[in-house]
């Protein structure tokens, strides 16, 4: 919910919440900073700016420190242990006579500014400025991020969806075409003079030939999109690439699968493949790893895949880096399903990915990829 209203922030007016225990005052500062573009939120007590919070979306809060009962700097301190309006700037509104332990108070609670009181109306209007094109700023930037996000995983679905062509394209059409010339080939052989041998071993060659090119078709179709993940389903997909991974890397790859099969969607079995064969890449380049274990499990009604490896260990600098383009990729690639990434590692001890989707695919509604249409 606070995601979808980021996005439409730049759309909405800019939200100020006033808290003090005067009616007046609050007035007073609803005239003040109200205009076309902003909207100011008053509230009397602690339990009424917490609610205000909750609900709104807020671009900078001004908040009396004396009121009776809670005072401001306990209800700004509330405020943030309940993670509303948790990186909201805070204004505190105080007399000449707070000392230094209360502002020490308010600063720890999130205050940013002390404005003392009278106001002054030209002083109070400039300070909250700032903070109103500063959240315009950033609702913008957050837009924009979220766009981007969107498109990629757009572009990652419209990717894949074009494998699946590609692949069956190429099984389908390519490899019957050369099952069949094969036949030809038999066809004329079997019709062939026995004294003919130059022509029966230069038939021989050819269909090694195409024997070797139909491999080499059924080898690039299963790289471009996985026969075996559409019809067996993920746990046998991720076998069978670990098989692969060991065959070409010399690599040992122990496997740990649910002795139930996995009720997932393709989103979600597409893109917990693409991840792992992505992990599998990275161990292959960077660790300089003699075993890699893999494990897939159902927690909570989330999918759980670990892959640990004994190589070189990832340290938290290049874990974290934005030149790391596999590993950035395997934390867009959970985004869209509210997923999460855990990566840790120590020099020479290995390095251990744990890759969370929860498998709750009515809540893709809110997703950030658009609808996938159908090719």
């Amino acid at each position: 919910m606070r995601a979808a209203k980021a996005m439409n922030s730049t759309h909405h007016h800019a939200g100020i919440l006033a808290v003090d225990d005067d009616a007046r005052s609050l007035l007073a500062l609803r005239e003040l900073l109200s205009d076309e573009s902003v909207k100011v939120v008053t509230a009397t007590s602690a339990d009424e700016a917490l609610r205000c919070a909750q609900r709104e979306d807020l671009a900078v809060i001004l908040m009396d420190a004396r009121m009776p009962g809670v005072d401001g700097f306990e209800t700004a301190r509330l405020m943030r242990e309940r993670e509303c309006s948790r990186h909201t700037p805070i204004i505190f509104l105080t007399g000449a006579y707070e000392d230094a332990t209360s502002m020490i108070r308010g600063y720890e609670a999130g205050a940013v500014d002390y404005i003392v009181k009278p106001l002054v109306p030209a002083i109070l209007k400039s300070k909250v400025a700032v903070f109103v094109e500063l959240y315009r700023k950033n609702a913008a930037l957050r837009a924009s991020q979220q766009n981007l996000r969107a498109l990629a995983s757009h572009l990652q679905s419209v990717r894949e969806e074009e494998r699946i062509r590609i692949a069956r394209e190429i099984h389908d059409e390519l490899g019957q075409a050369l099952t069949g010339l094969k036949m030809d080939l038999t066809w004329i052989v079997n019709r062939l003079p026995q004294s003919s041998i130059p022509l029966r071993e230069k038939a021989q060659s050819m269909a090694a030939l195409i024997d070797a090119t139909l491999g080499s078709v059924r080898q690039l179709a299963s790289r471009l999109r996985p026969e075996v993940l559409d019809r067996l389903g993920l746990a046998a997909a991720i076998d069978w690439q670990a098989g692969e991974f060991q065959r070409r890397s010399g690599i040992r790859c122990n496997v740990s699968l649910p002795a139930k099969a996995l009720q997932l969607d393709e989103d979600r079995s597409t893109a917990a493949f693409r991840i792992f064969q992505e992990l599998l890449t990275n161990v292959a380049r960077h660790a300089d790893a003699t075993r890699v274990d893999v494990a897939v499990r159902i927690e909570s009604d989330q999918l759980v895949l670990s892959v640990e490896d004994d190589g070189r260990g990832i340290n938290g600098k290049a874990a974290g880096s934005a030149k790391s383009l596999g590993l950035l990729g395997i934390h867009e690639r959970v985004l869209p399903f509210r997923g999460r990434v855990d990566i840790s590692g120590a020099h020479g001890r290995g390095t251990a990915v744990k890759v969370t989707l929860p498998n709750r695919p009515e809540e893709d509604k809110d997703r950030w990829s658009p609808r996938r249409e159908s090719s």
